[in-house]
């Protein structure tokens, strides 16, 4: 996906800021899962440089606040596991804590957004809007 990075819709290119992309979540019927990932190949985090780190903590504060603007969370969560069959590639989420959630959302409940049934996910349409909007908050 990233040697595609000019020709990428705009859910798959929320940002895309040096060695860094930051995308909307396809797999999640949750609005505004959004994950940051490097834009060469790496599976581990300390696989990262000094140069590919160093601007991580800015893209993650930076998502947050769009995500607080556009979506109405109260926080995010952000959580690395990289492990996943067919997800080898570090992708760093971050998702949005959102009022509404009731016990079994929060913390590592929020899965649960992700464990629905594809007909739920959010549409490529609403993922493009929204990755807009956070473009607009994170430029």
């Amino acid at each position: 996906m990233n040697a595609q990075i000019g020709s990428l819709p705009p859910r798959e290119a929320v940002l895309v800021e040096g060695v860094w992309r930051i995308a909307h979540a396809f797999n999640t019927s949750l609005p505004g899962w959004l994950v940051v990932v490097p834009t060469r190949h790496v599976e581990r985090l300390d696989e990262l440089s000094a140069d590919e780190v160093t601007p991580l903590g800015g893209l993650l504060r930076g998502a947050t606040a769009a995500l607080r603007a556009v979506v109405g969370c109260e926080k995010t969560y952000v959580m690395l596991f990289a492990e996943a069959t067919g997800f080898a590639h570090l992708h760093i989420h971050v998702v949005p804590k959102m009022s509404w959630f009731t016990d079994e959302h929060r913390g590592p409940g929020v899965f649960a957004f992700s464990a629905r049934p594809e007909s739920e996910w959010i549409p490529e349409s609403e993922r493009d809007a929204l990755a807009g909007a956070l473009t607009d908050h994170l430029s």
